[in-house]
């Protein structure tokens, strides 16, 4: 049975001319320990689909179940990580590590959350920065602090909503890399993990399968691209590697063919960026 399980789901949001349905009859495996990433365009479903998983909203129809368990909230052995940090700003990054805590252990008394959360930070790099409120903090520096706070709780299950997507090319690289030490040595065991980006790279370098998300209205799943890459990986080392470049091909040919087959039958719309920047990618190394 899988850990993560969605079956038939449909979500949809009122909308100045009716209900605009965004997912219609979604289904979706995760096995444990798995790290699985949505890829596809902005608006394509991606967050909404997340938000759903997570527990942060629920669906207008169909199941979702963790470890067979129906999904009624958000549960305490999950975590999430935001493209916009999500810090408290009057905190110090210690204080907003250990509220994750707190919530995650309200049976540990509060020096040990203050123990767990100093360890945590300084697994990212941010021992020298516990007092150090968000708005002292570059952006690198505030999304370890989320890492920090989603990793301190020992999670089993992390969603992450592109976290990595605000920042520059050399902190992103730096920042993924700390991701898959992390989850893989933080607990002695591997955390499940959903990602939702519009990088076919980032993915390629997380990831154990990529799912592309083709947008609708209402948005479909395109088929899983397993990622047979040995770890650990490197950005610089994909870049011209075979079976890369054959997974990236497979991601870009799922995207771009979801796309063309909406465009038959919808208006047309202005090409996506993401297919833009892929397909180039895709032809720079193949």
């Amino acid at each position: 049975m899988p850990f993560i399980e969605a079956r038939g789901v449909t979500k949809s949001f009122p909308a100045p001319k009716g209900v605009r349905q965004v997912l219609a009859d979604v289904s979706l495996e995760v096995e444990r320990g798995e790290f699985v990433s949505l890829v596809g365009a902005m608006g394509s479903g991606k967050s909404t689909l997340l938000s759903l998983l997570a527990g942060l909203t629920m669906p207008d129809g169909g199941t979702i179940t963790i470890d067979g368990q129906a999904v009624t909230g958000i549960r305490r052995d999950a975590a999430l990580v935001f493209q916009n940090y999500s810090l408290l700003p009057w905190f110090s990054a210690l204080e907003n590590v250990r509220l994750g805590v707190s919530a995650a252990f309200p049976e540990l008394p509060p020096a040990d959350h203050a123990a767990r959360a100093t360890l945590a930070l300084e697994r990212v790099g941010l021992g020298h920065a516990l007092d150090r409120k968000p708005g002292q903090l570059s952006g690198g520096m505030r999304q370890r602090v989320a890492l920090a706070r989603a990793l301190a709780t020992e999670p089993q299950i992390l969603f992450l909503d592109e976290p990595f997507g605000a920042l520059d090319a050399l902190t992103r690289e730096v920042l993924q890399q700390d991701l898959l030490d992390l989850c893989a040595a933080g607990t002695g065991r591997p955390v499940t993990t959903v990602m939702i980006t519009n990088s076919v790279e980032e993915a390629l370098l997380l990831s154990d399968r990529i799912i592309p998300m083709v947008p609708g209205p209402p948005a479909r799943l395109g088929t899983p691209v397993v990622v047979d890459l040995g770890r650990p990986r490197r950005l610089a080392e994909m870049a011209h590697g075979e079976q890369a470049s054959h997974v990236r091909a497979h991601v870009v040919a799922a995207l771009t063919a979801g796309a063309g087959r909406r465009s038959s039958t919808t208006t047309p719309a202005p090409a996506s960026p993401l297919l833009a920047r892929v397909v180039a990618a895709a032809k720079s190394t193949g």
